[in-house]
């Protein structure tokens, strides 16, 4: 039977099919293995050819080599440039800074402009060719022959730099400091100086070079609260640029490299130096002989005088964000010239920079400390003072906007208020201080040792470290890590925005704020646990006094974000930090409550204090920009005296409000309290002078002695109470000495 099937004619024909079939497939399979060694060896005698050795080999190597990492780093940079281009996504990129603001302060005193009238604009056409040259000479030679970026310019100035240890040429293009200029901050990271690269060639590639000067030579910071060359010509020789020497056209051009450090109303001999190394340049350039410069040179510039002139620049880029942001929002409508109603205290923005400025000249090398800022504000948020560094013509970046730092202990308060909260605990909850550690994590205390046992409020006083980190277990029920997130919760409430890293040491203020932001969250500790949003703004209206925008009538209303008898338990908690613990050199006297908090980071890199009245607070900081450690400061030290001489002045002559919350103490009456002084509504004049308390006691000394010499005469020393009521509080010069 098998053998009749398997003999059929149809399975035979079914096997000569798959033997075919087979034959066929090995024939391929044979074919294609001869083919492709046929391929493979005329691919070999081909790239025979190429073959090389030696020194050639390696020449090849590093090719192929530099051309794998240059296709990597081609992807890194497209990815690094996607955030510069974001930037100009926006259709009207070029009109986001078209606004021109003028900008007064809360009694309605004008204090500044920012941004562009461009009815004033004077066309490139029209600028001196000297100007123009001279500008070239001095800041980017290379302007018209590089892409945006000079190189062989950037490479010498890194080649001078370091041959100087220190930084002695700008290796930036005109281009670059104008994408900076238009779109980032001043902010001196590697993030911000590679979008400012993308964006130079980005510019040069939708711009003309005329347009990229003209608009560089606009809105260029020029000193004095002058934006624009323009705007210099007009503040510093009170004429149009059109007009200006070569002598003023020189001076002019010496301001773009530090613009406070050469202005001639600050320093006449610095700014006739660098005007000469302008004219100097010129010559070096090619750009004209010396037998043309030496007239400027033998009768260099004379400017108008500006001596008293100040403007409070700090403030008014923190103001002029606000409006853009307000203009953004559509809030403005198609108003471009705008004038705006400030709550700037001119007085007391003045007086805070003195402070800080006068510290740092004193005790700054001592301390090893070179920067500082200081937020003025009031619980509502009306911020009257912002200072945002040292010298604002060194460098523009607002330390008190911008830049984050670490809080120290300052931070505490943020985890006493999440502890309390819990209802688990009271001021008066004894706490123990002791050995604290949370897996590797131990914590000390700033002095070394351990108090043990003590109310809640006192180890607030003392700012305990060990505490603060037990509290952060408390508040997870064990869990710190619950904890820590609670407490992030309770920040964000109040408006604290920079990320915070869910670390141990989050209690202690290891992760960085913002001082604006830190400033606005201690309102809350006084105005009952509503949450405050900085702003500048009282009223804006356009051109023709149009109101257009109100503070009061269009912000939206404050809101309750934290428990109101918690928030009252913690201003009285930390009411006693400046009474009895940390922080008693911010004590104002008698009539006036203060709350506050110091806080000092490890190495003393950070110093803070921040505190606050019933009328108005905020938050100090010194430290250096390259987180250099200073040489032992803490909070309670230099921040919590700068706080109280600026607030000391601060608070004389306007009307005081209790901490909310708070039952006041026996107060003398409010004129007591401001010195005999009347409370001073909106719109009062100028503020009267104030003294230290070191002055204060030395004139008394000194006329105690006086009284007891019996000269029989009246004695020629003023008494401080009436020094502190004189209208002028620059009229001093012998109280300055014994200061």
């Amino acid at each position: 039977m098998f053998e009749r099937f398997w003999s059929s004619p149809f399975v035979k024909r079914i096997r000569r099919i798959l033997l075919s079939t087979d034959a066929l497939i090995d024939s391929s399979v044979f074919d294609s293995q001869r083919r492709s060694r046929e391929l493979y060896e005329d691919f070999s005698t081909f790239m025979e050819r190429f073959h090389v050795s030696g020194f050639a080999w390696v020449a090849v190597e590093v090719a192929c080599e530099g051309l794998t990492l240059g296709l990597g780093g081609l992807i890194v940079l497209m990815a690094l440039a996607g955030s510069a281009f974001q930037m100009t996504s926006e259709g009207d990129w070029l009109k986001q800074t078209d606004l021109a603001v003028t900008f007064l302060d809360r009694y309605g005193n004008e204090v500044g402009q920012r941004g562009i009238k461009h009815d004033d604009a004077v066309p490139l056409e029209e600028y001196p060719d000297y100007l123009i040259k001279a500008v070239l000479a001095t800041e980017d030679r290379r302007f018209y022959e590089h892409f945006g970026i000079d190189v062989i310019g950037t490479a010498r100035a890194l080649t001078v730099n370091a041959r100087s240890s220190g930084v002695v040429q700008g290796g930036s293009s005109i281009t670059q400091q104008l994408a900076k200029n238009l779109f980032l901050s001043n902010e001196r990271t590697i993030t911000r100086k590679i979008n400012e690269a993308f964006l130079a060639l980005w510019l040069e590639h939708h711009l003309t070079k005329r347009e990229i000067l003209k608009l560089y030579l606009d809105r260029v910071y020029m000193g004095g609260g002058a934006f624009g060359i323009q705007a210099a010509a007009e503040f510093y020789f009170g004429k149009s640029v059109k007009d200006v020497t070569l002598a003023e056209a020189a001076m002019l051009a010496g301001l773009f490299k530090a613009p406070t450090k050469y202005a001639p109303h600050n320093n006449l001999p610095a700014a006739r130096a660098r005007a000469n190394d302008v004219l100097n340049n010129l010559v070096d350039a090619g750009f004209m002989s010396e037998s043309q410069i030496v007239a400027a040179q033998r009768s260099p510039a004379t400017p108008v005088d500006r001596q008293r002139e100040e403007s409070p620049d700090w403030y008014l880029d923190f103001a002029y964000g606000e409006i853009r942001k307000l203009a953004s929002a559509g809030k403005l409508g198609d108003n471009r010239v705008l004038t705006v109603r400030t709550a700037l205290d001119s007085n007391v923005q003045k007086r805070a920079e003195e402070v800080i400025e006068k510290n740092l000249r004193e005790q700054g090398r001592s301390f090893h400390v070179k920067q500082s800022a200081m937020v003025v504000m009031e619980p509502d948020g009306a911020v009257r003072t912002v200072v945002g560094g040292r010298d604002y013509g060194e460098s523009q970046y607002n330390r008190a906007t911008e830049g984050s730092r670490q809080p120290g202990s300052s931070f505490k308060p943020y985890v006493y208020l999440t502890a309390l909260m819990t209802g688990r605990f009271k001021p008066t909850t004894i706490v123990t201080d002791r050995p604290t550690c949370i897996g590797n994590y131990c914590v000390h205390n700033y002095s070394g040792g351990y108090a043990g046992s003590m109310p809640l409020a006192m180890a607030l006083a003392k700012s305990l470290n060990t505490v603060a980190i037990q509290l952060s277990q408390a508040i997870g029920n064990g869990d710190s890590r619950i904890g820590r997130a609670k407490i992030i919760e309770t920040c964000r409430k109040l408006g604290i925005s920079t990320p915070l890293e869910d670390t141990p040491s989050l209690p202690v203020g290891q992760s960085s704020v913002i001082l604006l932001e830190h400033s606005a969250a201690y309102a809350a500790f006084v105005n009952g646990g509503k949450r405050t949003t900085p702003y500048a703004a009282v009223e804006i209206r356009n051109r023709q006094g149009d109101l257009l925008y109100r503070h009061d009538r269009d912000a939206p209303p404050q809101q309750q974000v934290l428990p109101y008898e918690k928030v009252v338990d913690l201003a009285g908690m930390m009411k006693k930090v400046v009474e009895e613990g940390t922080g008693k050199r911010a004590q104002l006297g008698p009539g006036i409550d203060v709350i506050g908090k110091t806080g000092t980071t490890n190495g003393y890199k950070d110093a803070w204090f921040c505190g606050y009245s019933g009328t108005m607070g905020g938050c100090v900081w010194y430290g250096n920009d390259d987180n250099e450690p200073m040489n032992n400061m803490t909070g309670g030290t230099l921040p919590a005296g700068t706080w109280h001489d600026v607030m000391a002045y601060a608070h004389q002559g306007i009307p005081l409000k209790p901490i909310v919350g708070l039952k006041p103490e026996a107060k003398p009456d409010v004129a007591a309290a401001t010195n005999g002084a009347p409370p001073l509504e909106l719109g009062a004049p100028q503020r009267p002078a104030t003294l230290s308390k070191g002055a204060v006691q030395a004139l008394e000394s000194i006329e105690k002695k006086a009284k007891a010499s019996g000269a029989g005469r009246q004695s020629s020393i003023v008494a401080p109470a009436t020094i502190a009521q004189r209208p002028d509080r620059n009229a001093f010069p012998t109280i300055g000495a014994i200061e």
